[in-house]
């Protein structure tokens, strides 16, 4: 007895002595691909202690084509997911898994239509009625913006398998891919790639969205707050600061990534305002807006994907972004 007293006077006593340990909040975050430069602030945040010193113990685990974290993240496998899109989160409501993003890092979504220069496929306009490869996912995707803005139709579709030969060996052909990725490995070839960026073409989706499971927020939202606040910082830092930390571990996951890729990545996020652009400017990087998640689903329930009565407001959270452009 006296034994057991003794111990729970040691624990009493570290919970009020300054400087003592306490055991830090053990965290997985399942991102939404191979490990790349699009998640370069959360291997910062890692990399450089700002996790630990938010009281977290994170491990990141890669995505990748057979990979499907927002799955893993609504069974209870995983703390926290990085969703592509404004759909995953929209998709969970409509699908009633209490899901939900917590914060949008990148204010741009970072897809691309790639197109050969000297072609006359210089504009989305101008794409109407073309071939063009994107995956099945993509279908259900961006597609929808495409075909509701531009009247693209689905008999335009051709397969992608994410290889860039068949693009590379037709000067009509035209795919899907990301701005921080294909055209630099088109450049390679020694092709100058048409590069049109949706985002600047009026899609509305957010991407890299932290997403959580609504208990969670409601059961330990100060957890909630030190993850996403670390990871903004660790986003901030890789953008301004010495990146070379996070890109170790990065091409520790994924031993395909290049120092070359790595730095064209890096440097198309802050050339296009992927994360520091529009709301972002003034409310600090994750901020989300009622308006413009009005404005995606509206654009997607007028073409039919989503019921015009869905309860889209469930698909987010704004309690923990929006603190100012310093963040």
């Amino acid at each position: 007895m006296k034994r057991a007293l003794s111990l729970l006077g040691l624990v009493l006593l570290a919970a009020w002595v300054p400087g003592a340990v306490i055991a830090a909040d053990k965290i997985v975050l399942g991102t939404d691909w191979r490990a790349e430069a699009e998640h370069g602030g959360y291997y910062q945040a890692l990399a450089t202690g700002l996790y630990a010193k938010a009281g977290l113990d994170v491990t990141i685990r890669q995505g990748g084509p057979q990979v499907n974290h927002s799955q893993l993240l609504a069974a209870g496998k995983l703390d926290f997911a990085v969703a592509p899109n404004s759909f995953i989160p929209l998709n969970f409501v409509a699908e009633n898994v209490p899901v939900v993003a917590v914060a949008a890092i990148f204010q741009k979504d970072p897809a691309v239509l790639i197109a050969h220069p000297a072609q006359g496929n210089d504009s989305l306009a101008a794409l109407k009625g073309k071939k063009i490869m994107i995956s099945p996912d993509t279908r259900i995707g961006f597609w929808r913006f495409l075909k509701s803005k531009y009247a693209y139709t689905d008999d335009q579709i051709a397969p992608y398998t994410f290889n860039l030969a068949p693009f590379l060996a037709n000067t009509k052909s035209i795919q899907q891919g990301y701005i921080t990725s294909e055209p630099f490995q088109i450049e390679r070839t020694g092709i100058k790639p048409v590069v049109m960026l949706l985002a600047d073409s009026g899609y509305a989706s957010y991407a890299s969205l932290i997403m959580a499971p609504r208990a969670r927020l409601e059961k330990q939202p100060e957890l909630v707050r030190r993850f996403v606040d670390a990871s903004v910082q660790g986003w901030l830092d890789y953008l301004t600061a010495d990146p070379a930390a996070a890109n170790a571990l990065i091409k520790r996951d994924n031993p395909d990534m290049t120092d070359e890729l790595l730095a064209y990545g890096r440097a198309q996020l802050k050339a296009h305002g992927i994360i520091q652009s529009g709301d972002a400017d003034g409310s600090g990087v994750g901020v989300m807006t009622a308006e413009r998640w009005k404005a995606f689903f509206d654009v997607m329930a007028a073409d039919g994907l989503y019921p015009k009565d869905l309860m889209y407001q469930r698909a987010y959270v704004t309690d923990f972004v929006a603190k100012g452009a310093s963040r």
